[in-house]
This record gives C-alpha cells, sequence and structure tokens, in this order.
C-alpha cells in the first residue's frame, strides 16, 4: 500500500499529517478546513480548543471556498452548508452560522479526520473531548511540534492544492479520480478543462507535489519551500529535459515534473538540462506511484500518461530513458547528479 511505503523511511509527525491529507478518501471539503483550522490554531498554544473557538476558523474556510466552488461534497444536501451558503447571501447572521457550525459542521470529520485505507494514523494531533467537560478538542504535542517543524510554512499550501484539486472535480462533475489535468510552464499552474473545453486553472504545481516528496529536493533531499517569495523557493523541474520537447511524447506531463531546490536546478554544478543519472528513474516512479494510488484527482492523468499497471509504468519510464539517452547523446556517461545528497526520505 502507498501510505505503508511512504512511511518506510523514517517517518516524522510531518509525514503521518501528510498522509492525512494526501491518502485519506475525500467526500466532502470538510476534513481540509479542519486542517486549515488547526494549523491556525496551534500557534496560539492553546491545547484545549472548544467547538466554538474551532468553528470560527472552520466555517470561514468553508465559506471561502463556497465562492469558488458550490460544490464541496459528493452528497446531495447539507444543512451545514446551507448554512454557510446562506451566510455569504447575507441571510443569516455570523451568530446564527457559528452556531449551526457548532451543531452541525464536525458530524463526522472529528471522528474521521485520523483515518487512512490501512487503519488510522499511528500519530494524532488532536483529542476528540466532544463528550467530556471541555466540548471540544485537545490538541496534542505532535500537533505542537509539527507547527514547529521547519516544513510546517508548506503545509497549508499543501491542504489548499489538495482541496482544489478535489473541488474542481466536483464542480466539473467528474470524479475526482478522471480528472485529467495539464502543466502550464510559462505560470506553473496545473490546469484542467471545463466540459465547453474553457480551460480552468486549478492550483501551483509547486503545492500540489511539495507533499509527496515530504518538502524535499528530487534530487538532494535538502528542504524546500512552496512560500511564495522565499530564498528557498523550490524550482518545477523537468526529470527528462524540457529540450526533449517535441522529441519524447508529453514532457509538460505531470509524471515528468519534480520539485527541486534552485542549486540542483540551475546552480553552478546544476542539472539544467542534463538527463539525470539513472538511479533516479526509480525515486520518479515512487513518487509517481504516491500520487496515483492516493485517491488523487492527478490519478487518472498519471495513468493517461504513463500506464495502466505499475509494471506498464516502470518500462514506460526506462524505455523514455533509455531513448532520452540516444536523443541527447547521454549513453556513455553516468548522467547528472548533485554533489551532495542527504539520506533519503522517500
Amino acid at each position: 500500500m502507498s501510505e505503508s511505503k511512504f512511511f518506510a523511511i523514517d517517518p516524522k509527525p510531518e509525514d503521518y499529517w501528510r498522509s492525512i491529507i494526501l491518502f485519506g478518501k475525500n467526500v466532502a471539503c470538510y476534513k481540509f478546513a479542519l486542517a486549515k483550522s488547526l494549523l491556525e490554531l496551534a500557534p496560539q498554544g492553546k491545547s484545549i480548543i472548544t467547538l466554538e473557538e474551532l468553528a470560527q476558523p472552520y466555517s470561514r474556510h468553508i465559506i471561502e471556498h463556497l465562492k469558488i466552488v458550490d460544490k464541496q461534497t459528493t452528497s446531495s444536501s447539507s444543512r451545514f452548508l446551507d448554512a454557510c451558503r446562506q451566510f455569504n447571501n447575507g441571510e443569516i447572521t455570523k451568530t446564527k452560522l457559528i452556531d449551526t457550525t457548532v451543531q452541525r459542521g464536525f458530524e463526522n470529520v472529528i471522528d474521521a479526520f485520523h483515518n487512512l485505507s490501512v487503519g488510522e494514523t499511528a500519530v494524532r494531533f488532536f483529542m476528540d473531548e466532544r463528550r467530556g467537560s471541555n466540548k471540544g478538542i485537545v490538541l496534542t504535542d505532535e500537533l505542537f511540534q509539527l507547527i514547529k517543524k521547519l516544513q510546517s510554512e508548506n503545509l497549508p499550501h499543501e491542504v489548499e492544492a489538495r482541496w482544489r484539486l478535489v473541488e474542481t472535480a466536483w464542480e466539473l462533475n467528474i470524479s475526482r479520480n478522471l480528472i485529467s489535468i495539464g502543466y502550464n510552464p510559462d505560470n506553473e499552474l496545473l490546469f484542467t478543462f471545463s466540459d465547453r473545453r474553457r480551460r480552468v486553472d486549478v492550483t501551483s504545481c509547486r503545492d500540489a507535489l511539495n507533499g509527496y516528496q515530504k518538502g524535499k529536493c528530487f534530487y538532494s533531499f535538502a528542504d524546500i519551500s512552496i512560500e511564495p517569495g522565499s530564498t528557498n523557493l523550490a524550482d518545477v523541474d523537468h526529470f527528462f529535459p524540457h529540450a526533449l520537447n517535441e522529441r519524447i511524447g508529453n514532457i509538460d506531463g505531470v509524471w515528468n515534473l519534480v520539485l527541486a531546490s534552485q542549486e540542483c536546478n540551475r546552480g553552478e554544478r546544476g542539472k539544467f538540462d542534463r538527463l539525470p543519472n539513472i538511479k533516479y528513474l526509480d525515486r520518479l516512479h515512487n513518487r509517481n506511484e504516491f500520487l496515483i494510488t492516493s485517491h488523487h484527482p492527478l490519478r487518472e492523468t498519471l495513468i493517461q500518461q504513463t500506464g495502466d499497471t505499475k509494471e506498464k509504468r516502470h518500462k514506460f519510464l526506462l524505455s523514455t530513458y533509455h531513448e532520452a539517452q540516444s536523443l541527447l547523446g547521454s549513453g556513455r556517461n553516468d548522467g547528472w547528479k548533485p554533489e551532495f545528497e542527504y539520506p533519503a526520505t522517500f
């Protein structure tokens, strides 16, 4: 299972968090709103969060997304979402919205937040105290540790990207596993098409891919950032270089896009338009398998681009590598490697 492989190498709190966001099955927006709320509340330092306190950011995130995409669940109706819509339309007050959120907004999400297909995560980020004296949730030490990590600045972007991909599929009435996603290298955004072939920008490529690389450079495993303006902002790199455009099919496909540190991608001894060493091919395969097996909206796109079985996808990458060697005249060397590699994380 993809979850177990994701945890195979020295799992950290952020890996367990990412597994919830990246590998959980999504039939509604609630998990994403709760995740963003937890990341927002934790820096305040309070461990006991009442439902009234939780309802403030939770409902705000949902009403913001309802303004973008009205469909936020696969269910045909939701009295809570109806209340959020009524607030957006000026039909109810903020007090009424918060009261309805407390009463109806957390019916399933608190119970199910930590669930994966293989069971509950080994690490919990809050405890359910709705039936206790606190009438809310208790944030755990693991959540407080999480927000102190270097990767913490990336996590809200990753949640938002996953949310945008899922809600776009719902908006277009496409199964989240069937939406076809493209990449625009000019603005580094992922996009899809509506039923009228209108192009719809979805989310940042960096934000969508970063979690599957655990916030690390694909080549060196150095820490990278997806925070706009960061000096450590990751580059979106073509594993098979863009110089092969029109010579190898769909070079801008998600299957071929990885996040790399600026040093690895375009530093003094960076990769630029060189072909990486063949050892990185298995790493690309594993990264793509994380996406394919995680109920991700990019799943069908990757299958269309690389093959409908794991064996076919691996064979596709290997044959593409040999073709690239021939086209680039790289068959007699070992391919590009970074000068230094940190211990592997995926």
